[in-house]
């Protein structure tokens, strides 16, 4: 049996997903919540397999709950059910520990068994919508590493991996044997290069490009 917590601050997609979860031999539905702390009040008397989480509660964000529901509950399956469908956002999620990512506008019965079931064997479930614009990323991601890669020289390529371990421009310069204004001059350039405005967006980009691979 999976046991389903279901949780949504609208009455009407809690009863939405209800009508379509009942019924099923296999699925059972463990509880129902409206916000985070009700969740995490729930969660301790009423274990759930599969989460259906709603991204936008009142009191907390998917990006600061779905780290802490994992921390206390690592076997928890999530399974994000959200009106929100920027491919960011859900990647984020995806990297976060989440198991699978249904927008509510294809959420069909078919479709929300078909992902519960999925996550519980411990698979990832994607809507294929969302599958077809995470490829088309994978791919612009790629083509733009084989255009701007050549450009990265191999002193801002071993700036920029020194920079990923966290160090400061300082302690850069003194391992790479260069000035502290050769480095900044190499971290400018190389925001300018990949067009980031700041070092989360340039460790992420270059990422998602292999310019952090040794």
């Amino acid at each position: 049996m999976i046991h389903v917590a279901i949780t949504d601050d609208h009455p009407i997609v809690i009863d939405g997903m209800i009508n379509a979860l009942q019924g099923q031999d296999d699925i059972s539905i463990s509880g129902t919540y409206r916000n985070a702390a009700e969740l995490f009040k729930g969660l301790r008397s009423q274990p759930a397999d599969v989460l259906m989480l709603d991204l936008q509660l009142p009191d907390r964000n998917g990006s600061e709950l779905v780290p802490l529901l994992l921390q206390q509950y690592p076997d928890l399956h999530i399974l994000i059910f959200s009106s929100m469908e920027s491919i960011p956002y859900v990647r984020e999620m995806m990297q976060q520990g989440c198991k699978g990512y249904i927008p509510k506008s294809s959420g069909s019965q078919a479709v929300l068994l078909q992902a519960i079931r999925q996550v519980a064997a411990g698979n990832i479930y994607l809507d294929d919508g969302i599958k077809g614009h995470l490829l088309q990323e994978m791919l612009h991601t790629r083509r733009r590493a084989a255009t701007i890669a050549p450009r990265i020289t191999q002193r801002e390529k071993e700036v920029l991996q020194q920079i990923a371990t966290g160090l400061t421009n300082q302690q850069i310069a003194d391992k790479l044997f260069i000035s502290l204004r050769t480095v900044e001059t190499h971290r400018y350039n190389l925001l300018q290069k990949l067009n980031i405005r700041n070092t989360v967006g340039l460790l992420r980009v270059a990422q998602e490009m292999g310019l952090l691979d040794h």
